[in-house]
């Protein structure tokens, strides 16, 4: 089944390149001619993206708040078309994930399109359910104390459960399953995202390791005859890298809080990392802050480095593919905050300076790569 996008546009001349671009990549195009159609089908209907013209700034607003509060509709891809760069700050204000700059070319629409298509992707794999029913171990809010409970179905992102009896406990919990046909078990924490009042409860997975991830990802492939085969990764350029995180140059930035994977390549070195993307700049780059919940990650990014800083001159490769998108601010994990000892200046430029301009931005990120002798040595200089 082909992806769907509603679009919301009066101009022909734009209709008719996105017909086209869209056709060329398997997206369905449905066609609004007002806000309150529109806004009916979004209600109603599911999409995966949703275009939106914004020259009316009050209608695009309505349209897209509508986007978050349908539950039909709340994770699919917003594009916004728009007359200048002066205006990119309100769009994504708006809640825009991507923008394309009026008039609309139909190259640089396809390739703008192509990022977008791949997060459409994952965020339907992400919502495919396989209904199994598997024994699963629960333990709440920390404790040693353990409860059964049988899964009802399955996703990327969760599992929905059925308990015998549900204790009074609150708080985070771990998840212990074994997937059928696999001898490893998979831990992982969780967070209460719905419960009924029949024992039953939808869990959101919240830290699952890269492996695990990838083991989860191809037993749902598997065994789901709607799965369907993801974007290949997009191939980009590293300029700036730390323990934290790192700042890449790619013509077609994932939005900010999009849970990607890196695969990083040095010689013959090879590491995956994941990350979530903090700070984008389209047409220029993104900065993305890399998960660090597990040593082992961290290791391995301590390792990459390293092999850079021994193989001077070593040119690495590095290929992104997003994994979806993270829960708006309010719902999301608040990043945790470095030791004295342990302070980054990248993930500060990220986590802090995201409302500069592109331009000041990268002028930051330049600054940061000058060691501080360097800089002092130019100021005296010039003075």
């Amino acid at each position: 089944m082909n992806l769907r996008a509603l679009v919301l546009c009066p101009d022909e001349q734009i209709l008719r390149v996105l017909r086209r671009v869209l056709s060329d990549l398997e997206i369905d195009m449905e066609h609004c001619g007002n806000a309150d159609d529109a806004v009916r089908r979004l209600t109603r209907q599911r999409f995966e993206a949703v275009i939106v013209d914004c020259d009316q700034q009050e209608v695009a607003a309505s349209v897209l708040k509508s986007v978050r509060s349908a539950p039909c509709n709340k994770h699919a891809v917003a594009v916004a078309l728009i007359d200048s760069k002066k205006a990119v700050k309100s769009a994504f204000t708006l809640g825009a994930h991507f923008v394309l700059y009026k008039p609309i070319a139909a190259e640089r629409a396809k390739s703008s399109f192509r990022a977008a298509r791949a997060l459409m992707k994952c965020e339907r794999r992400r919502n495919l359910r396989v209904p199994i029913e598997l024994p699963v171990t629960l333990s709440v809010g920390g404790s040693k104390v353990q409860q059964k409970a049988t899964s009802c179905d399955l996703s990327e992102g969760g599992i929905a459960v059925r308990w015998a009896h549900r204790g009074q406990n609150t708080g985070p919990l771990k998840v212990n399953l074994t997937l059928p046909g696999s001898d490893h078990a998979m831990e992982c924490s969780a967070e209460v995202a719905w419960e009924s009042d029949s024992n039953q409860a939808g869990l959101r997975f919240v830290d699952l390791a890269g492996e695990q991830r990838s083991q989860l990802k191809a037993w749902l492939a598997k065994h789901s005859p709607e799965a369907e085969i993801p974007d290949p990764p997009v191939p980009c350029k590293l300029t700036d890298l730390s323990l934290g995180g790192c700042y890449v140059e790619i013509a077609e930035p994932f939005p900010v809080r999009t849970r990607v994977m890196l695969a990083m390549r040095a010689g013959e070195l090879r590491v995956e990392v994941e990350g979530m993307v903090r700070v984008m700049y389209p047409q220029n780059g993104m900065g993305v802050e890399f998960n660090r919940s597990t040593d082992m990650q961290r290791q391995h990014v301590e390792q990459f480095i390293q092999t850079l800083v021994n193989s001077k001159g070593a040119i690495p490769e590095l290929e992104v593919q997003p994994e979806g998108m993270g829960e708006p601010p309010s719902a999301e994990t608040v990043p945790t905050p470095e030791t004295a000892a342990e302070h980054d200046p990248l993930l500060d430029l990220f986590r802090n300076q995201h409302h500069l301009s592109a331009e000041t931005f990268l002028g930051e990120l330049r600054r940061q790569r000058v060691p501080p002798a360097a800089q002092a040595a130019s100021a005296a200089a010039s003075l």
